[in-house]
């Protein structure tokens, strides 16, 4: 789990960008937060789509990625698609070949290599490192998989796992608790397994909430604003030709534009260069910084918990400070109100919850002991809070459908019935007359839609999309869907001894492709995909389909919940993606297919890097102690009618309760736009805070705080703080490496 990709404040980005250089950046924004002209897209089509190049420099970022989110994950269940990082990392790549071949001579020149890098190659890039580098959280190696192999109790662990020559019992090596490790052929053959059928999923959708609803999707749209604005506003100059074609007159006027504007060009050439060399400079020196310190830290780990509030209060109830520069480069991209709610949650749960167990009795153990500790007591109470959060959530998102068609169609269905009788208003509506067609912005308060034009003199309203040779057609969906069902079940079952049975597998995906639906609109209207909320909510609905007497109930729960993640993770991975390519012209087909290509790569890296970790570290433990894992251990457990610590269910319930009615009050404050939102605790944030020690929710509160002074008290743009926490975030994920490797050596401490 994560705390669910984006954060409302990304939806910001946009105006915070042009506000650094208004006469270079502002021609380029105001094209993306308009829709593509069909012109526009026949002119992009013809550019090339996919190319080799693209796709290895995206493989290549995707894999550093991919280890970072490993190091993340396995500390906090945090992970990042770097969608933004990537591009810039991609246009710099190519930038800077270019200027090198150049500078060793015309003959290297003339080789072109970084030549005719476009915004769609780009795109391409960004959309296969993301899929790469996501994959770790998508496959579950940072939450399902550790929970499996380290945490379950030995009546929890399967018998066919057991007997397994393949698989390694723990009790066998002498572990107290239960739990089997997979070999690594089969933890590769599971994360392919349930990589593929969720990119499938997204196909369907795309035409749907991006061509016609036209939601939002914030970051897709941030990020296709950067790339449009590194590449120097080339989307604008084609609309313009565009339309010159189109009529004569207004090209003349155009032409006489550009002709004005001749003595300008230069300075806005160079503008342009000179601020994406800032940008690169700020993410080249904070990757340095952060992995300096990440390396420091390694012979000295005591600066990983530094005692802040006092020892006491640091030996006895884990106060303490993890100051990584990463920490607080995730705080940043998260923003103040998220990390704000963390910190409240870290109050509630380490500074309240914790000390009352404690001296109560209820959990008499060491405070940090998962099972005997008030650690481990707390977590129950941060795991119905995000289920309350949840249900309500994804359950409005079932139900504003309902009210809205209610209230919009229903009295005048219920006047069709009562003038002219039920048969016969069924008959019209079965023959009708004539009919237009009106799509439907669920985004409209349905108190005025009887205002709006009705639909038999439909509005018009521009669909333009992809030439049809780059959309994905019919047939490849569909067989890709039946080739990617069956090959999870097939792989879910060959890997797990057939544990999970074929009908609750293909109860699992149903449930995904439901959920997966909601959690599509969520991200593309709030910039939230509530892949852990969806998870939970699947295992909450396979309690009811799965008895607890059954023994191998918690592992039955716990792959299911990895189905629904992994499904929901990567349509909307691929919709942010394509909300990207769509605004800036690129192939839907040619992203399609390079998702599907980083899924297959980040699938057996993810394997292959989580193995490496759990070879040289202790898992869990003080340094990577998997909080994530232990939530979807205990919702398994709670689920399939495990009991609960002492006094737990009654600070369960309570909590759940009053975060139930805190996540209606910001729907309806998010409905209304209204200013107090970010005030009211979120629920997910709130539990974040109290499942994961308050060292790394202190970092990451400084971060937010320090965003917050720079774009709303300072007043400056959002990007170079994107940008700054992107390389602090890679510098210590991908210096982790460095780590792994001196303990792998068994390189001593200072």
């Amino acid at each position: 789990m994560s705390p669910d990709r984006g954060s409302p404040r990304r939806g910001s980005t946009t105006s915070h960008v042009s506000e650094s250089d208004e006469s270079s950046r502002a021609p380029s924004h105001e094209r993306l937060h308009s829709e593509p002209s069909e012109c526009f897209l026949a002119i992009r089509s013809e550019q090339p789509q996919f190319t080799l190049r693209a796709l290895v420099l995206g493989l290549v970022i995707g894999v550093l990625i991919a280890f970072s989110n490993t190091y993340f994950g396995l500390q906090t269940g945090w992970i990042s698609g770097m969608a933004m990082p990537s591009a810039l990392i991609g246009f710099a790549y190519f930038k800077g070949l270019r200027a090198l071949m150049s500078g060793l001579g015309e003959g290297f020149g003339r080789l072109g290599w970084g030549e005719g890098f476009s915004e769609v190659e780009n795109v391409l890039v960004q959309t296969v490192a993301g899929s790469v580098g996501t994959m770790p959280l998508g496959c579950g190696f940072v939450g399902v998989i550790p929970a499996l192999e380290y945490l379950l109790k030995p009546g929890e662990t399967p018998r066919e796992m057991v007997a397994d020559p393949g698989v390694i019992n723990v009790l066998a090596v002498g572990d107290r608790t239960g739990g089997f490790q997979l070999p690594l052929s089969k933890l590769v053959l599971w994360a392919l397994g349930i990589c593929f059928f969720g990119v499938v999923f997204a196909v369907p959708l795309r035409k749907e909430v991006i061509v016609r609803e036209k939601l939002k999707f914030p970051s897709g749209t941030a990020t296709a604003l950067m790339i449009s604005v590194l590449h120097g506003g080339e989307k604008g100059e084609e609309k313009k030709d565009a339309d010159r074609e189109q009529d004569e007159e207004e090209g003349r006027a155009l032409i006489d534009e550009v002709n004005g504007e001749n003595g300008s060009t230069n300075a806005h050439e160079q503008a342009m260069k000179q601020d994406w060399k800032r940008q690169i400079r700020l993410l080249t020196t904070s990757f340095g910084v952060s992995g300096a310190y990440t390396l420091i830290s390694y012979f000295i780990p005591q600066l990983h918990t530094l005692p802040i509030f006092g020892t006491y209060l640091s030996n006895k109830w884990l106060w303490e400070l993890n100051p990584s520069p990463a920490y607080v480069g995730q705080g940043f991209i998260m923003g103040p109100a998220t990390t704000i709610h963390m910190l409240l949650g870290a109050i509630l749960g380490w500074g309240v919850l914790s000390p009352l167990a404690k001296h109560q009795g209820w959990a008499s153990g060491d405070v940090g002991d998962w099972n005997t500790g008030s650690k481990g007591w707390i977590v129950w109470i941060s795991l119905a809070i995000m289920l309350a959060d949840a249900i309500v959530s994804l359950g409005w998102l079932v139900l504003r459908p309902s009210i809205w068609y209610s209230r919009r169609y229903g009295p005048q269905i219920f006047r069709g019935v009562r003038e002219h009788g039920l048969k016969d208003y069924l008959l019209n509506l079965s023959n009708p007359k004539m009919r237009g067609y009106s799509p439907v912005n669920l985004s409209d308060d349905p108190r005025t839609a009887s205002k709006q034009v009705r639909s038999d003199t439909p509005p018009e309203v521009e669909e333009h999309d992809a030439p049809p040779e780059h959309l994905i057609g019919v047939k490849t969906t569909i067989v890709g869907a039946i080739l990617s069902l069956t090959f999870c079940v097939i792989a879910v079952r060959v890997a797990f001894n057939a544990i999970l049975s074929i009908p609750l597998a293909l109860y699992a995906l149903v449930l995904d492709l439901l959920l997966s639906i909601m959690g599509v609109r969520a991200l593309g209207e709030t910039d939230l995909n509530p892949v852990s909320g969806i998870s939970k909510l699947t295992q909450l609905l396979f309690a009811f389909v799965t008895p607890a007497s059954n023994p191998n109930a918690v592992v039955i729960n716990l792959l299911a919940g990895a189905i629904s993640e992994a499904g929901a993770l990567q349509a909307g991975d691929l919709l942010q993606d394509l909300k990207t390519g769509h605004l800036l012209g690129a192939s839907p087909k040619a992203q399609f297919w390079g998702q599907l290509i980083g899924s297959a790569v980040g699938a057996v890296v993810s394997a292959c890097v989580y193995k490496l970790y759990t070879a040289v570290y202790t898992i869990p433990s003080g340094m990577f102690q998997v909080p994530t894992a232990y939530v979807w251990v205990f919702t398994a457990r709670l689920v399939t009618g495990s009991g609960l610590p002492p006094h737990a269910p009654v600070f369960a319930g309570g909590a759940a309760a009053i975060f139930a009615v805190l996540t209606m009050v910001r729907i309806y404050g998010n409905a209304r736009k209204a200013w107090w939102v970010s005030y009211v605790p979120g629920g997910i944030a709130v539990a974040v805070g109290m499942y994961n020690t308050p060292s790394f929710t202190l970092a990451r509160t400084a971060g937010g705080v320090l965003a917050w002074w720079w774009t709303s008290w300072k007043g400056r743009a959002e990007t170079p703080v994107i940008v700054l926490a992107s390389g602090l975030i890679l510098g210590e994920g991908l210096f982790s490496i460095v780590n792994l490797g001196l303990a792998s050596g068994r390189v001593g401490h200072l």
